[in-house]
């Protein structure tokens, strides 16, 4: 079981987060996107969380629907109701949690600010580094073994 913290990874990738308001459309909100290489912008209004708008928002609820980018606002195309997590929350859960609802980014909330976001490459970044980091023990094991 993996038992880092999110706020271990966020101490390691940074805290930095980008983001849109309500009102802003949804070409500009593509373009800070693109800007970034990233494939969601938090939606905040006065420093509050007020939703999401993902790669998949747009694709789901713009696209298929017919809807001009240049004028349709994310408040009409964003996540409402999104799924937050805590730094202290460990990443074995948060794994769980974005398999079973099929989610690739979750913003990091603390005491009600948001205070980054994780992502799915950021968890298999660790468990990678945690496989290999596995893997090197047991051949330091087996190769110390066979030396005696």
């Amino acid at each position: 079981m993996i038992t880092i913290s999110v706020k271990q990874v966020l101490d390691q990738k940074g805290h930095a987060t980008f983001s849109v308001t309500p009102t802003t459309t949804v070409f500009d909100a593509l373009a800070l996107m693109a800007e970034h290489d990233i494939g969601a912008v938090l939606v905040m209004e006065n420093d509050q969380l007020r939703g999401i708008f993902t790669e998949r928002d747009y694709a789901r609820k713009l696209v298929l629907k017919g809807v001009a980018s240049r004028t349709a606002p994310v408040c009409d195309m964003m996540t409402s109701n999104v799924q937050t997590v805590a730094p202290s929350d460990q990443l074995g859960s948060i794994m769980s949690t974005m398999t079973k609802k099929r989610f690739r980014h979750l913003p990091v909330v603390d005491e009600g600010k948001v205070v980054g976001m994780i992502t799915i490459g950021d968890v298999v970044k660790v468990v990678m580094e945690q496989q290999e980091a596995t893997i090197q023990q047991l051949s330091s094991y087996i190769a110390g073994d066979l030396a005696t």
